[in-house]
């Protein structure tokens, strides 16, 4: 490793450097896109005197800490830059067990550092179909999320991931273009949201009791911007895959959820079927 490269916090006059070190790699996040994770996260990066070649990012939440954005600039990988980052990572999780979703570059670094997998996410993406709504149970009714909803919703989202949402959720909801409900007997069971994110419009998270409601949810948002380009990413394993793909929403491509320790447990009757991020979870 060159012995020019140092590493300290980020602070938002990174952003533009960390930005650009994205766009090498083809990744589609816009400035607003990393200024919200620094927002809800503690960043680091690498320089090689005054020019940014890494970045990593540790977001608390609760018991657990998701780790994002571990980039390290094409031309000064297999240095270590992306070791140490990791490291600086995983030290700023403190107590909290450490997750993250990596790419298969990324895989053998984390399972060097004692990561394990649980599980895999799908991205899918395209152009906005308007499907047909999926119908819910009679007492079932879908509605746009009020001010008042938000403590149920950040229970919901709790539930669903075995995590603290609440600093997450307090940042999505400045951010959200649409959000939707589904109540039923005076009781929000299950919701989703819609906000600008990357090439386009991004849905999640999608939090649900069963797969009927999450694919009414996300239809009833499609409809709100046919045309438009709409990523989502989903636990492979969570039955929305081939639906999502008649609704013009590909399989693009997958990472592997990982954690170093016990991953997060669902509580309660509700499922996250769809992330806030791949770098939230």
């Amino acid at each position: 490793m060159s012995a020019t490269v140092v590493y300290r916090p980020m602070t938002d006059a990174d952003l533009p450097a960390a930005l650009a070190l994205s766009e090498q790699l083809k990744w589609p996040h816009r400035l607003d896109d990393w200024a919200m994770l620094l927002r809800l996260s503690l960043g680091f990066v690498a320089l090689d005197r005054e020019r940014l070649i890494g970045t990593a990012f540790t977001c608390p939440q609760g018991d657990y800490a998701t780790i994002g954005l571990v980039i390290v600039s094409s031309d000064y990988q297999g240095k270590g830059i992306g070791r140490a980052l990791m490291e600086l990572a995983l030290d700023a999780c403190q107590t909290r067990t450490p997750i993250l979703n990596a790419t298969r570059a990324g895989a053998l670094l984390y399972v060097s550092q004692g990561f394990v997998e649980f599980g895999q996410i799908a991205q899918h993406q395209g152009l906005a179909h308007a499907p047909a709504l999926h119908p819910l149970a009679d007492s079932e009714t879908c509605r746009p999320l009020k001010g008042a909803d938000q403590p149920r919703v950040l229970e919901l989202a709790n539930a669903a991931t075995g995590m603290d949402r609440g600093a997450v959720l307090d940042v999505l909801f400045d951010a959200v273009d649409y959000s939707l409900g589904i109540e039923s007997e005076g009781r929000l069971r299950a919701f989703a949201l819609l906000r600008v994110c990357g090439r386009g419009l991004s849905i999640g998270p999608v939090v649900a009791e069963n797969l009927d409601q999450a694919r009414h949810l996300i239809a009833v948002l499609l409809a709100q911007v046919p045309g438009e380009f709409v990523r989502i990413d989903i636990p492979a394993d969570g039955g929305l895959g081939d639906w999502l793909e008649t609704v013009g929403l590909m399989a693009v491509d997958s990472v592997t959820q990982m954690a170093r320790g016990g991953p997060p447990q669902v509580t309660g009757d509700v499922r996250q079927f769809a992330l806030v991020s791949q770098a939230i979870g």
